[in-house]
């Protein structure tokens, strides 16, 4: 039997992060659930067993029912029967196993049926479904839609939806719109109160809603009159039950081919406001966005590791001129660059579910009590950190996870172009994994002000004061010597003082910060465990030296008066009609 969990050490040993103290310490409230919950822990050991255990039933499930799943249902796929979506055979039954499991809201509160987990076991769950089927983990993983519920939502809706949640009924966030992708501003289905009704009725389209036939909706939708911006829009609650909304058709996608992307039809549906009027986009949908993003990340990771895997397998079995292809130096280069973005980015994503885990559990507790001085200021610097490092964390998984799936098939040559191999599958899987909940432009946006600001900066100083053995000083000298030119790459493009050359440089400074931080984090991870880590950590430098380097070189050698010329001028010939 197959277990995705137990079958890849680097998921315990993230899971034994020092900070999890701090995390189950501030999740678990003193261990007071014990006196209601049998199922509650007892002590921190008590609880890091319990994660550990469940994601041994995520891992089996994943081997055992989920992966093998995946290829029937990337042909299958859903179907549309009367405005309602009709899953695969095999997403059913994915559907079924997790919901016999507990697996549905694990991260929600136990008064509401949860278990209560911390972001790093669930988002920990969420990197081992992704590997088995990306398309998948957008059914279960929507349950990032019930931490916005519980957020904002008030105490009557919490008490009505997410115990049906965790239950096992699925959510889906209604964003986007045919007019209004990532321009959310122009969100225009309308909300409109009914004295009669006594609720809510929302009429218009939306597209791309990933598992739009969900059973509870978070809709986006424009509740003040006249309104045209961001200003304007309000979070609504939309119970399936309660009719109004159609599915019009299912999008055929490249990938992800499991997962139904739906446009939906609202027609007087019966919604509640969640939260206040106003707030749905500037400070609701942000929050449910980097929840998503942190999700995609994981996504991203679970799909380089089932790229991988199936390269190396390929590689090992695969004979070419009398010995297996690993054999050749082409090859070896490629798996060990593979398994480097693998781990680096796998880093990177616990590091950050770790920040989110502290500020959020703080947040929460906030909710019930006022802070001490210390606690505020432990969540200022834990939410910063989160704000800091989400972006990136999406952006750079989404980007490896893609590199990833195109070196699997190069391994494989010309099967791996074949759908009789599950690289090909993979491939088209990750693809959106750059695009949807943000494209990797839009992180860079999001992080900019990071580097700007000094916030990336500050954080590789505080890695670098970490000790290590001293056989790795030298490979962290060389970081610190990395650290230095990023610096000086900053002071050469924030001097000139234009906010549109800053931009221009952006991606080359936010991935020249990026690789940095994930080198120090692989450092951090060989120095505790050479034997998982010291391959990955030291193939990992050299690509992030050369990537340094190579953006170092484009900035210090570039005349700003130049960037004129990136921009789009249409040729001369543009809009001459030619005769057939």
């Amino acid at each position: 039997m197959a277990n995705f969990y137990i079958d890849t050490p680097e998921l315990r040993y993230h899971l034994n992060h020092p900070l999890m103290k701090r995390i189950v310490e501030l999740k678990e409230r003193d261990y007071t659930d014990k006196d209601k919950y049998d199922y509650a822990p007892v002590d921190f050991e008590d609880a890091m067993d319990s994660y550990d255990k469940v994601l041994e039933i995520v891992g089996e499930i994943c081997g055992d029912i989920i992966g093998p799943n995946a290829e029937e249902v990337d042909h299958e796929g859903p179907s549309v029967i009367d405005g309602r979506v009709k899953y695969a055979c095999g997403t059913a039954e994915n559907l079924d196993a997790t919901r016999k499991a507990g697996l549905m809201g694990m991260a929600m509160p136990r008064r509401y049926g949860g278990l209560n987990f911390p972001v790093v076991p669930y988002i920990m769950a969420a990197d081992i479904v992704s590997r088995a089927d990306a398309g998948f983990e957008n059914l279960w993983g929507l349950q990032d839609c019930a931490e916005t519920l519980y957020e904002f939502g008030s105490e009557e809706q919490r008490q009505k939806f997410l115990p049906r949640v965790c239950n096992g009924e699925t959510m889906s966030m209604d964003l986007t719109e045919p007019d209004a992708g990532s321009d959310l501003q122009s969100v225009m289905l309308k909300a409109t109160y009914s004295e009669a009704d006594g609720c809510w009725l929302l009429n218009g389209v939306k597209r791309f809603i990933t598992n739009g036939d969900s059973d509870i909706h978070l809709v986006l939708a424009r509740s003040e009159e006249g309104t045209k911006d961001g200003r304007g829009l309000s979070m609504f609650v939309y119970d399936k039950n309660s009719g109004g909304v159609t599915v019009r058709r299912i999008e055929n996608k490249m990938g992800i081919k499991g997962s139904p992307t739906c446009e939906l039809v609202y027609k007087n549906a019966k919604a509640e406001l969640c939260g206040d009027r106003k707030l749905g986009l500037i400070k609701y949908v942000m929050a449910l966005m980097n929840g998503a993003r942190l999700g995609i990340c994981a996504q991203g990771v679970g799909l380089s590791q089932a790229a991988y895997n199936e390269a190396l397998a390929y590689a090992k079995d695969r004979a070419q001129f009398g010995k297996a292809i690993i054999n050749f130096p082409a090859v070896q280069e490629i798996l060990s660059i593979m398994k480097a973005k693998l781990d680096a980015s796998r880093a990177l994503l616990y590091e950050t579910a770790r920040y989110v885990d502290v500020y959020k559990a703080l947040e929460d507790v906030q909710r019930e009590r006022k802070l001490t001085p210390e606690e505020r200021t432990e969540m200022k610097k834990y939410s910063k950190l989160a704000d800091a490092f989400t972006p990136i964390g999406k952006a750079m998984a989404s980007e490896y996870a893609n590199q990833n799936a195109y070196d699997s098939i190069q391994i494989h040559g010309g099967s791996g172009f074949m759908k009789d191999y599950t690289c090909e599958r993979l491939y088209r899987d990750a693809r959106i994994t750059s695009i949807y909940e943000g494209t990797t432009q839009l992180q860079v946006i999001a992080a900019i002000r990071h580097v700007t600001t000094g916030t990336y900066l500050a954080q590789m100083k505080a890695y670098h004061e970490q000790p290590v053995k001293p056989e790795l000083e030298y490979l962290k000298d060389k970081l610190a010597r990395l650290t230095d030119c990023y610096e000086n790459a900053i002071n050469f493009v924030t001097e000139k003082k234009d906010t549109e050359y800053i931009d221009f440089h952006a991606r080359r400074l936010v991935e020249m910060a990026s690789t940095i931080i994930m080198s120090y984090l692989l450092l951090n991870d060989a120095n505790n465990d050479d034997e998982l880590f010291k391959k990955s950590f030291i193939v990992y430098l050299n690509y992030t030296e050369s990537e340094v380097n190579k953006h170092y070189s484009f900035i210090s050698g570039f005349n700003a008066e130049e960037a004129g010329y990136y921009k789009y001028v249409s040729s001369e010939n543009e809009g001459l009609k030619t005769e057939d």
